[in-house]
């Protein structure tokens, strides 16, 4: 079990990492048009979001795969931001914004059912449960 959980932790830290750099470079623009339309304020500060929504990935990613021993807080952490995300994918769904080869409503809903998937793995194959579980017992 701990083999798969590794491996789980490892795809999703290169996951990240890919996402991350395709936020700063090459995907920027798909990344762009999922920003929230309720955040949106200026094309600048949609951009600055893409930005900094891929810095934080990169980080992310890094901890996954390098951060073994603080494994279950980074995995927390990663679980958190795909809660944080998750209204941009709304907003590609409920906009009908085609990107990531989405293009159909039909294909962006099923993407949404995704994200909880995403959020599980990041908690399971970090041991993430048992460091939520510490954090609230201690309150």
């Amino acid at each position: 079990m701990n083999y798969i959980k590794t491996f789980f932790r490892l795809f999703l830290g290169v996951f990240m990492l890919y996402a991350g750099i395709g936020h700063l470079t090459f995907r920027r623009q798909e990344f762009v048009a999922q920003v929230p339309t309720w955040i949106q304020f200026s094309p600048e500060f949609a951009d600055f979001v893409v930005l900094a929504s891929g810095v934080v990935e990169i980080m992310l990613g890094l901890g996954m795969l390098l951060l073994w021993k603080k494994k279950a807080t980074v995995g927390v952490l990663l679980a958190l931001f795909y809660v944080a995300i998750f209204p941009g994918n709304l907003n590609q769904y409920f906009n009908h914004i085609d990107a990531f080869g989405l293009n159909t409503d039909t294909l962006r809903l099923i993407r949404l059912f995704f994200q909880p998937v995403l959020i599980f793995l990041a908690l399971w194959s970090t041991g993430g449960w048992q460091q939520l579980k510490s954090w609230f017992s201690r309150s």
